[in-house]
């Protein structure tokens, strides 16, 4: 009965019939099974015939008027175009206004009855709570409009204010769901799957934000919790509702690019996987599921799989163009993880001409995927100095505020225009900076060619280490640079002591970085995780905390807190797991509501920190001028040993397990005192 009706609705559209001349008012019933049938469209790439079920009701519908509003919204932040953005905030205006129109009216008094009796929800008819759910729905999708629709401080103000009320009006929302008593049991299910849709997205945005935003945010009124996020989508992705689909697209997403591009990589691939695969056999041609399992390939270092899978993604339609600019994205990443620099290059150039979403990232990665390919003639340097020239002039400002990753592009720009790219490694250093290396991981063939270029470079940089290369200002940047890649690298190829003393020798370069200082909390960073990884967890806390509490500012800080709140909770379940460290310790990660100082006074007290004697031979009148080294280890660090090439070595030793306890050599003995 049901298929009937959608095609005798379909047809009725198709006829150019609206339903208006049919019926003077959409029951909540029809609007829902109209708005299903739009939204199978719409995920199998029939964009027009969706938005042409939804126009004839979007001013009398909460349904309709809501899926118009969505997919314009889903255009909008896709393209980045001021007309594709002021057309989708026409349709969420309309939206929340014929929310507005159909939600519970409340008098003064019974506002004020609120706050000494419960609501009684049994007042509210099924049309009426519906609309509530709708009108959160679309004042989400306002506030992020907001945000990127203009660079002044009063839509950031807006946007906060609206993902606020949005925010309450969920809370109303789960109130309603566990208050009232339904007429209707699929009316109750269809709202059941609209609240855990919701509440679930909510909780698990939240929950990866870094633990001080967290508390301003808590102080404000929010709160978030991961597991109960992950429970509240998975239950409401298998209700045969109409939001299903879009609750299976968040955790498929949180699993597969959430967790790379805001955590530690920890997402449940085989998880993300199997509840992709009932979603292609409803929609086996639709632009977003072929995405996303594009990009589970991709994450599982199927580099050739997922090239194939985002070329079909590509080739699946043609109406919404702007897609392809994520396939392309996503290309781009997997010819570089397979070192072809080259296609690399060429797909960053195609976002240059095509999107309008930072184009001065775009340009920045073209001009450093071209650098890292060799020979390098003139003509090639001179393109790659032409395009890094474009690099500053390319930066926007959202919500009054510079985007952290262009103004690190703007700054590496000026840096490779002054000083050029030989053996700085810029593609690599992108690689990890987009948090690439915990893709690479996934297989040893494409890791060991990254350690070959990494060991190539510090031998090379090794040649030049006179006095003319120190003079020019970034020898011990690149040197820096390339040893952090060396010792991820390492840590993936599970060399965990090789490893640390890359780590080591990093922080222990500080004073004499003139321009990438982002390096040294970064390894520090990586440290810590090395040590969670084998379970050495006392170590893992003072390394993770110190590089919270780093006390120069750097660029890309707010991504590596992100990484550390996820290291963090990740300690804090392995510390309440095991019998070495007392469970009470467990509790204080951050050195929070701790008897003594607090972790911005007392941690640097107690750790003493000193100068490796490798650190002293450097040039003790680099212009630097950063003060004495902040390294975050009991002790003084002895700097690695090194042999006359420059690259650290295990004297051709079996590499040791750190689960074990300190390795025999006198640095790790020292770093881990």
């Amino acid at each position: 009965m049901c298929m009937y009706l959608h095609q005798i609705t379909i047809a009725s559209h198709r006829r150019g019939s609206p339903c208006k001349q049919r019926v003077k008012e959409m029951d909540l019933a029809t609007a829902i099974e109209e708005t299903t049938v739009a939204l199978n469209l719409f995920l199998n790439n029939r964009f027009s015939e969706a938005r042409a079920i939804f126009e004839p009701w979007s001013h009398a519908s909460v349904y309709h008027a809501l899926g118009h509003g969505t997919i314009s919204y889903l255009q909008a932040v896709m393209t980045f175009d001021p007309a594709d953005i002021q057309e989708a905030i026409k349709w969420i205006k309309n939206s929340i206004e014929v929310a507005n129109r159909f939600r519970k009216k409340t008098s003064v008094i019974t506002s004020m009855s609120k706050m000494m009796w419960k609501t009684n929800y049994n007042t509210y008819t099924d049309e009426e709570v519906h609309a509530e759910l709708c009108y959160a729905e679309s004042l989400l999708e306002r506030a992020i409009l907001s945000f990127i629709q203009d660079d002044n401080l009063i839509n950031f103000i807006k946007g906060g204010l609206k993902i606020r009320n949005g925010y309450h009006s969920y809370k109303s929302c789960v109130q309603m769901f566990e208050n009232r008593t339904w007429p209707s049991a699929r009316s109750k299910q269809q709202f059941e799957s609209g609240v855990k849709f919701g509440s679930g997205t909510f909780n698990l945005c939240i929950s990866m934000l870094p633990k001080r935003i967290l508390k301003l945010l808590e102080f404000v009124g929010f709160s978030g919790n991961r597991i109960k996020g992950l429970t509240d989508l998975e239950r409401a992705s298998k209700l045969p509702c109409l939001r299903s689909p879009m609750c299976s697209m968040v955790i498929i997403s949180y699993h597969s690019i959430g967790t790379y591009v805001f955590g530690t990589a920890d997402g449940d691939i085989e998880f993300a996987r199997q509840i992709l695969e009932p979603c292609l056999r409803n929609y086996p041609k639709g632009v977003i599921f072929l995405f996303l399992a594009a990009r589970i390939e991709e994450i599982s270092g199927n580099m050739d799989e997922a090239i194939e899978k985002f070329q079909e993604c590509i080739a699946s339609q043609q109406e919404w163009r702007q897609f392809h600019h994520l396939c392309y994205w996503e290309l781009m990443w997997c010819h570089a993880y397979k070192l072809d620099w080259p296609m690399a290059a060429q797909y960053a150039h195609k976002l240059c001409e095509e999107s309008r979403w930072s184009k001065a990232i775009y340009h920045h990665q073209q001009a450093s995927f071209l650098a890292m390919h060799l020979p390098r003639t003139e003509a090639c340097i001179q393109n790659i100095n032409d395009i890094y020239a474009k690099v500053p002039d390319l930066k926007q400002r959202i919500a009054g505020k510079s985007i952290p990753m262009e103004k690190f592009a703007v700054s590496k720009a000026k840096k490779q225009l002054v000083h050029g790219t030989e053996h700085s490694l810029v593609g690599l250093e992108l690689i990890y900076i987009w948090n690439g290396f915990s893709i690479l991981a996934k297989k040893k063939e494409l890791l060991e060619p990254v350690l070959l270029l990494t060991e190539a470079t510090l031998q090379e940089l090794k040649k030049t280490k006179g006095e003319a290369s120190r003079s020019s200002g970034c020898y011990w940047d690149d040197y820096s640079l390339a040893m952090l890649l060396k010792g991820i690298t390492l840590r993936y190829l599970s060399r965990p002591s090789q490893a640390e003393l890359c780590f080591q020798e990093v922080i222990s370069n500080e004073r004499d970085l003139h321009y990438d200082h982002y390096v040294v909390p970064y390894a520090t960073l990586e440290l810590g995780l090395l040590y969670l990884q084998y379970n050495r967890l006392q170590e893992a806390k003072t390394f993770l905390t110190q590089c919270r509490h780093h006390n120069k500012k750097y660029m890309l800080e707010n991504r590596l807190h992100f990484k550390m709140h996820a290291a963090l909770d990740n300690l804090k379940t392995k510390m309440a797991q095991s019998s070495e460290i007392p469970a009470q310790d467990s509790l204080n990660l951050e050195g929070e509501d701790e008897a003594g100082p607090g972790p911005e006074d007392g941690l640097e007290s107690n750790l003493t920190t000193e100068v490796s004697q490798d650190s002293l031979d450097k040039d003790q009148d680099s212009p630097a001028g950063d003060g004495p080294v902040d390294g975050p280890v009991d002790g003084p660090i002895d700097g690695p040993e090194s042999t006359e090439d420059g690259i650290v070595r295990t004297n051709g030793a079996e590499d040791q397990d750190l689960s074990s306890g300190p390795s025999s050599s006198s640095a790790s003995q020292n770093a881990l005192s």
